[in-house]
This record gives C-alpha cells, structure tokens and sequence, in this order.
C-alpha cells in the first residue's frame, strides 16, 4: 500500500489571499501581522479550510508562520494542530542558486513519500529540483497570491492524491458540512 501523502501548506499567499502592499507587512513587522486582531485574516474565512481535511493526505504547515500557524491560523480554519517543518535545520543537500528557501526542507521532510506543496512562490526550478533530488511522486502547485487557494486548486489535489494513492479510507473522511438554520 502506498504511504498517504503529505500535504504542505504555505499561508500568506496560497491560504491568505495577498493585496497591494500585504507581503510587505508580513517582512515588516511579523508579530503584528501574525496577531490574531489583524483584520486581514478575515480572508482566511474565504479559504476552503474544510476542503483541505478531505484531501486524503496528511496536512503539513510550510510557512514561515512556524508555530504561529497553528495558534492563529489553524483555530480560524477549523484545521486543529499540524505538524511544523522545521526551516532552521541546516540542509547538507547541495542546492543551486535561486531555489526557493522551502524546497529543500520540504523534499527532507517527506523523506521518498508522495507529497504535495502549496505555495505561491514555487518556480521551474523548484519544480526541476524536486524532480531529479524526490524519489517519489511528487505536485508542486502553485497557487495566486490574489485568490489564494480555490476550489479549483483544491479539486487539482484530491484528483492527483487519488491517482497516487488512492481514495481516502471511509473512516478517513469527515461527513459533510450541514447548514444550520
């Protein structure tokens, strides 16, 4: 039987939608752009959170959030606690220039198992990279800064998870969301 997936989940960008000037204040004053009173994580409420649960994969936050993920992002999303990739271990892999500053880790992370990244920010030679360094199956799908995660992008995943791995066991997926009245 084939490994579950991993599913490695960047923010700002691919779970938060990014405006004008947006990316900026991320570099420019983490904490208060992290703090839970930011009005700009309302858009997080546009993002399929729920959806991401039904992927059949194991969901990984990969973003500079660290643990701030799962302490302002992931209550917002539904989502629960998610492992963390470690980004400050050091890499002994070789990487050329103008790789993103994610991939590596990411491909040690997922040491040969299927994964996919959403990210915003992968590039041809993240894309290149991961192909000759991964020894398994592998979706690099990057999603835009301005929409942030569709369900388009969600429907793409489930379709490659499904082909890689097969349908989620029953127990495996949650049962629908119903609308209160």
């Amino acid at each position: 039987m084939t490994q579950p997936s991993i599913v490695f989940l960047d923010i700002d960008g691919t779970l938060l939608p990014l405006g004008p000037g947006d990316r900026s204040r991320s570099v420019d004053d983490p904490r208060a752009w992290r703090a839970q009173a930011n009005p700009q994580l309302a858009k997080l409420r546009r993002a399929p959170g729920y959806d991401l649960l039904r992927l059949g994969g194991e969901l990984v936050w990969a973003t500079a959030w660290g643990q701030d993920a799962n302490d302002v992002v992931a209550p917002i999303l539904a989502l629960g606690r998610l492992p963390v990739v470690d980004f400050d271990q050091d890499d002994d892999v070789p990487v050329p220039g103008g790789l993103h500053w994610k991939t590596a880790s990411l491909v040690r992370y997922a040491a040969g198992r299927p994964f996919v990244w959403l990210d915003d920010e992968i590039r041809d030679l993240d894309l290149q990279w991961v192909e000759a360094a991964h020894p398994g199956p592998a979706l690099l799908h990057r999603v835009s800064p301005t929409s942030g995660l569709t369900t388009d992008d969600v429907a793409v995943v489930q379709a490659w998870i499904r082909e890689v791995t097969g349908p989620p066991a029953p127990d495996d997926v949650p049962p629908p969301l119903r609308a209160s009245r």
